[in-house]
Formats: structure tokens, sequence, C-alpha cells
């Protein structure tokens, strides 16, 4: 065997990570109005990345303050290349739904995350797909993440992605995503997601079900970006009698909050990219980002939220400057364990300056 060959065959390591700092004010905190916002941490990331031969691991844990979750991994598995465009994933692998990675391109997110329709993760086998004119992945997952196995304990919220928790736990979850790739110098991407699984309930040991639906489609044009998606989602829930049916508990960063059952959500984002170079800043990207949540129960208020801001890039230091606005929305204000359901009538718009600086290694 030559050389070059031992070398290539010899398993690799590589460690990455990030530490991020968070500036907020917000329009319904009177303390961080009064002092002008407030500076503090926000997380410390750990990416292991390592490869031998045709298998590969990707992985990442994140620490956050206690009042965050503390720490919990948010991906983490061992694939096999079959090639360059076939890959199978075992272990905590990204939920292929929607628009990937990201439905957005702020720091917030946009919608789709807060329901668990975004950079979600769940604990399965994936197939992977991807070459020049499609990108397609199915996957089987036997549950979101779980911590404990002794039987008849509620999920717990510290996680990551949002998933249902309390009484109910995802379980036997089937995705199927296909994108199709087209255009020269606009480049296009139209694609439809599709999931399907169980809701076991823990007090009635029967299992109710759930969907997700989506159609979604971005284009690249020179600097620009535009994405839209349209989301159908329903949940039917198997609870005791004196449990409602018409909303489910979702939870993450330790804190769970309550989601209408069934429900549609339109995004729409657009983005625009300017090359600089001002110092060490690179590029900066301006974009909008906006999400609807129209809940089907009529006694429920609709959601939505809306992002402006922009993102600063100086070689591994990225800083995204956003303004974010909620109506019904937990973390914009309001209500925070009902917004996702029933919402507030005519509720009042609230806000959030954010800035979140990081460095990416």
């Amino acid at each position: 065997m030559s050389q070059e060959k031992e070398e290539t065959e010899k398993p690799k390591l590589e460690i990455g990570g990030a530490v991020r700092f968070n500036y907020v004010n917000s329009s319904w905190k009177k303390e961080q109005k009064s002092k002008g916002g407030e500076f503090g941490y926000d997380m410390i990331a750990i990416k292991p990345k390592a490869s031998y031969k045709k298998l590969s691991l990707n992985a990442e844990y994140r620490f956050y303050s206690e009042a965050f979750g503390g720490g919990f991994l948010k991906q983490g598995w061992v694939a096999y290349h079959f090639n360059n465009e076939d890959q199978l994933q075992l272990g905590l692998v990204y939920v292929p739904f929607g628009i990937q990675q990201y439905n957005s391109n702020n720091w917030f997110f946009n919608i789709t995350y807060y329901v668990g329709l975004e950079d979600d993760h769940d604990m399965g086998l994936k197939y992977v797909h991807e070459d020049k004119n499609f990108e397609y992945a199915f996957a089987f997952f036997k549950n979101a993440e779980e911590t404990k196995f002794t039987g008849g304990e509620e999920n717990d919220a510290s996680r990551y992605a949002y998933d249902v928790v309390g009484r109910n736990k995802e379980t036997n979850q089937v995705n199927g995503n296909i994108v199709w790739k087209f255009g020269d110098r606009t480049n296009h991407r139209l694609g439809f997601s599709a999931q399907y699984g169980q809701l076991y309930n823990l007090d009635t040991q029967k299992n109710g079900d759930h969907y997700a639906l989506a159609l979604h489609y971005e284009v690249y044009y020179d600097q620009w970006n535009f994405k839209i998606s349209l989301n159908k989602v329903a949940h039917n829930l198997k609870n005791a009698a004196d449990q409602p049916s018409d909303r489910v508990q979702m939870g993450a960063y330790g804190t769970p909050y309550e989601v209408a059952a069934n429900f549609n959500i339109y995004t729409l984002s657009a983005s625009r990219k300017f090359k600089i170079n001002w110092g060490p800043l690179e590029q900066i990207e301006a974009y909008n980002d906006f999400g609807w949540m129209q809940k089907k129960k009529d006694e429920f208020d609709s959601s939505l939220m809306n992002v402006i801001g922009f993102k600063v890039t100086a070689g591994n230091l990225l800083t995204f400057v956003d303004y974010a606005a909620g109506y019904n929305h937990s973390w914009l204000g309001g209500n925070f364990v009902d917004d996702f359901s029933t919402g507030t009538p005519n509720a009042k718009w609230e806000a959030r300056f954010n800035i979140n600086v990081g460095y990416y290694f």
C-alpha cells in the first residue's frame, strides 16, 4: 500500500464551535427600556466532525444559561457515504422538511421554527441524495430527543428545537422532502415536503397522529434571494377526557408552551448581499422575514412575526442586527403560555431590538 493511500485512510478529526453574546432591548420589559437594554452571554457550542473511509460524524453540543435550558445536544449523527451524491445518516439528524436548512435569514428564525418546522432534529435514520438537478431526503424518526428511558415520563423541554412535550410524545414519524433545481444565471429551488407520525398519550396510552405538508420555493438572482413557503399542519390527539384536544404542548430552551392543534403557516423572506471592504468587514446581508400563523379554530387569534435586519461578516465573526416584531408571539411579548394557541384578539404588537455577536471556529 502506498504512503498516499495510507494517509487518506487515517481517521480525521476536526473540532469547531462558537461563542456568542447578545444585546437586547424589548418593548414590553420596563427594566430593559429604562436601562437602555442589556448585554450578556448567549451560548458556547462545541462542534466535532470526523471521518474515516466512507464513514463520517457530525455533532454539535450547546451550552446555554440555566434559564434557557442549560446544555443539550443540537445534532449528532454518523453517516455512511455510498458515493458523492448519496449518504445514510443515523442519530439525532436534521428533519427534512421545508426550505433547507433555514426558512429565514435572521437570528430569530421565522415563525416556522417556533412550532417545530424549521431547523428541527429528531432521533432516527435519514437517506440523503443530492445531484445537479435534484435533492431529496427520506427519513424515519423513532422519536424526538429522549433523555429518560424508564417509561411514563414527559419529555424534557430542555432542547434546541421545538417538539411535542407534556402528556404527548412524538413517535414513529416518516418524512420526505424533494427539491427540483433549475435555471442558469437565476437559480430556482422548487420543493415539496411531507411528514406523518404518531403522538403517544401517557394518560390514555393510545396513539393519536399528526401531519404536515409544505410547498416551498427559493430563487437566487445575483446577490438577491427570495423564499416563500406554504405549510399545513394538524395534530389529532388521544387525550384524556379532561384535557383539551384543540391545542398541543411544545417545548424548547427549558420552557413549554401551547400551540394550536391545527393551523396553516405562510412565510415570505427577501435578502440581498453587499460586498464591502471596511477594515475586517467583508459583507453585509440585509433581509426581511415575515411569517403568519393562521389557526384553524375560529376562536383562536392569528400569530404573526416580522424581522428586519442585517448580518455583518468579518472573517469568522458574524453579527446579526435585528428588529423583531411579534403579534401573539410567545418570545416577543404577550402571554407566553398561550400566544401560539388561543392568542389574544387585538393584541398589541411588541418588538425586540437584538444584536447577536458570535465568533465561529
